[in-house]
């Protein structure tokens, strides 16, 4: 899911939590509840600004689907 691909994005990207969040300038324990997948992480708005600090763009597919399914 999207959740799991953010927060695998921010563990490999080369960025210590800690300088993503003074990037950004997101709380770093919003940053933390969202990397535990607890209640009260990030925001839509938050989540964009980690993926510009990454440098990743989300791109959203239609699922395929097959006949007859």
């Amino acid at each position: 899911m999207l959740t799991e691909r953010i927060q695998e994005a921010i563990r490999s990207g080369g960025m210590s939590r800690y300088a993503i969040s003074k990037a950004t300038g997101i709380d770093q324990g919003q940053l933390c509840k969202f990397m535990q997948g607890r209640p009260g992480g990030l925001s839509f708005e938050s989540v964009d600004k980690v993926l510009d600090c990454l440098g990743l763009v989300v791109e959203i597919k239609p699922r395929s689907t097959t006949k007859g399914a």
